[in-house]
């Protein structure tokens, strides 16, 4: 049956908005408090009973919310399966001893530095902030509280290199979208990204050494940091030999992800590899294993601290992230499939006349939907389809088209408390978005950058400038 559901009008779209921004900011900013599950729900409520008294049919609404859970459903399972993960790595001894040994060789000062740096790496190879952010994420977190370093500034740092592969991996799925949602050729696109993305990427290593500069081995409470080596080597085995083989359940998830694995099946693979080393080697039975990866994993070593560390994870700590994934991702849904992020955009199309207006107004845009869609590959999407005529018209390269669509839409997205990629890492690494947002630095310098371009001009390619890249781009099909 043709759905005959009246769309909104900007009045409505953007009082059903900014009805989102306004209890948001009091709940967040006023009250204090991360924990937006009502928020959302009042917000899904109004849009629905504003949407439903201005001409909007259920049917549509529901289609919306149908949408949203189908977007979430496998980041989501993701996430619970990482929950999964987490422990098991914990159980194994994964993740005590890369925290042993990262408190025995890693120089304080540089601590933020080799955090970013190994994260950008991990995610290159691998093609996911989310893997990154789950494994290598988690150590570098255990380690920044034995170094005092603050766990705010070290997520902020850990998310600024896990984003890196996510735009500009070719294994990355938002790479790969925003190359075809811009008919752009995709090593053009990501040759494109380092123009932008390289010059925040060495701003943001900057940062992190110049922020590393005021810890030292004076400042790290040696005491504390005994304690805590002193805790993980009597509860775990981190002789060299047995830390190299608590090693193989991370390495076969970088492997995994290289060969295209399911990501899914990667995270159970890869579980069920550091479940059996440590049922072997650390002598827990299948039922503590499968309590742990349910329930967290719980030890008590007779340090505070170490305890702190390592009874974390499970699949049901996930479940207040997920909770808040599918809430928004339904909110977000809704206004997707009944129109009102349409009638949002279709106002800024007037401000494309130019490629300075069109850039910015593209960027823009894309947070915006990025912070009320919460999702990134919406965010790529719509205005990535939406401006691409508007590229076309003025004869500006897909491949700077298919760039913005990033430098905007996926870089953004971990800034989204409520979103896909915010409420991942608030999950995963123990801080929520709001505390960390200030420090995950090149997520919003890239988008500077990209303005700044668009301001000046500079990398700009027209259509007649793409000659050069032909044959290239052929060697590379």
């Amino acid at each position: 049956m043709e759905n005959t559901s009246k769309k909104p009008t900007f009045a409505v779209s953007l009082l059903t908005v900014a009805f989102l921004f306004v209890v948001i900011i009091v709940q967040v900013m006023v009250a204090g408090s991360p924990d937006i599950h009502m928020t959302l729900v009042f917000s899904i409520t109004f849009a629905v009973l504003l949407l439903m008294a201005t001409g909007t049919k259920w049917s549509a609404i529901e289609d919306g919310i149908l949408h949203g859970c189908k977007i979430a459903t496998v980041p989501m399972l993701i996430l619970m399966f990482i929950g999964m993960l987490i422990p098991a790595l914990i159980a194994s001894g994964t993740i005590p001893a890369l925290i042993y040994y990262g408190l025995k060789i890693i120089n304080p000062k540089v601590f933020l530095l080799t955090a970013a740096l190994i994260c950008s790496i991990a995610s290159m190879c691998t093609g996911s902030s989310w893997t990154t952010g789950g494994t290598f994420g988690v150590a570098f977190m255990g380690i920044s509280i034995g170094l005092g370093i603050p766990p705010a500034i070290t997520a902020g740092a850990v998310v600024s290199g896990a984003v890196i592969g996510d735009k500009l991996s070719p294994l990355s799925d938002s790479t790969n979208l925003a190359a075809g949602v811009s008919e752009a050729n995709l090593f053009s696109h990501i040759r494109s990204m380092l123009y932008t993305t390289v010059p925040a990427y060495v701003v943001s290593l900057v940062i992190y050494t110049l922020l590393g500069m005021k810890y030292s081995a004076s400042t790290i409470d040696t005491t504390a940091v005994d304690a805590i080596l002193e805790g993980i080597s009597a509860n775990f085995n981190v002789t060299a030999s047995y830390a190299a083989i608590s090693l193989i359940p991370l390495l076969s998830v970088i492997v995994m992800a290289v060969k295209k694995v399911n990501a899914l099946a990667a995270m159970v693979v890869a579980s069920l590899i550091a479940m059996f080393i440590a049922m072997i080697a650390q002598g827990y039975s299948i039922l503590e294993m499968m309590a742990f990866m349910n329930y967290g994993f719980g030890i008590d070593t007779g340090v505070a601290a170490v305890d702190k560390l390592l009874n974390r994870g499970g699949i049901q700590a996930m479940m207040w992230t997920v909770s808040l994934g599918y809430l928004g991702l339904s909110y977000g849904g809704i206004l997707e499939k009944t129109g009102t992020l349409e009638a949002l955009l279709n106002k800024m199309a007037g401000l494309t006349r130019n490629a300075r207006n069109l850039i910015i107004t593209h960027i823009l845009s894309s947070i915006v939907v990025n912070f009320i869609s919460a999702s990134q590959y919406v965010a790529i999407i719509i205005p990535g389809r939406m401006y691409l005529p508007a590229y076309m018209k003025l004869g500006i390269r897909n491949d700077v088209a298919s760039r913005t669509c990033e430098d905007s839409g996926t870089v953004t997205s971990p800034l989204v408390p409520w979103g896909l990629c915010g409420v991942f890492f608030t999950g995963a690494l123990g801080v929520s978005t709001m505390e960390y947002l200030p420090y995950a630095i090149l997520c919003y310098l890239t988008p500077v950058v990209a303005i700044i371009y668009a301001i000046t001009g500079k990398f700009i390619w027209k259509k007649e400038e793409e000659t050069t890249y032909i044959a290239a781009d052929n060697d590379a099909k």
